[in-house]
């Protein structure tokens, strides 16, 4: 072979490794950047909510509760509500269902599927297709996320 020959070849294999060791140390960039929260948790300023504001809450929870015999429809989009504003009270960013599912899951990982469900439940529901039971499986699901919300303790819960 010519000598120019193993010259083209040897530029050829530098080449190749150098693309190959680009893709492979960008790889982990790329992920933590399609998964990772956009801010990170400490960094989100998450507070508590006072007794009065908690009671309100509690209080709003019943009166939806409530609702839902008479209006599945009106009660998981109250509920739907309710969980925002008791996220967005406890400095949650709700801007966005990806971004709030990601910020969330720090906390509460097994809720978040949860409240996707339940979400979207509610958006199937605004174009009326949503059942009866899908709607009563939303508010389950909204009834979970709202307890660890609010810090509620297992024997609240049995009282209401």
């Amino acid at each position: 072979m010519p000598y120019w020959g193993w010259i083209v070849i040897g530029l050829a294999a530098a080449i190749l490794a150098a693309v190959v060791l680009g893709v492979r140390a960008g790889r982990p960039r790329r992920l933590r950047n399609a998964f990772a929260p956009q801010k990170p948790h400490e960094q989100l300023g998450l507070r508590q909510i006072s007794e009065g504001a908690r009671n309100g809450y509690l209080e709003r929870w019943r009166s939806t509760q409530e609702r839902f015999a008479d209006d599945p429809h009106v009660a998981t989009m109250e509920a739907d509500r309710l969980v925002l504003d008791v996220m967005r009270e406890r400095g949650y960013p709700v801007d966005g269902l990806d971004r709030f599912a990601a910020d969330i899951s720090v906390d509460y990982p097994e809720l978040v599927g949860s409240y996707r469900s339940a979400h979207e439940v509610a958006v199937r529901q605004s174009m009326g297709d949503a059942t009866t039971d899908d709607l009563r499986r939303a508010m389950r699901h909204y009834r979970a996320l709202f307890d660890e919300l609010l810090e509620t303790d297992s024997a609240e819960r049995l009282v209401r």
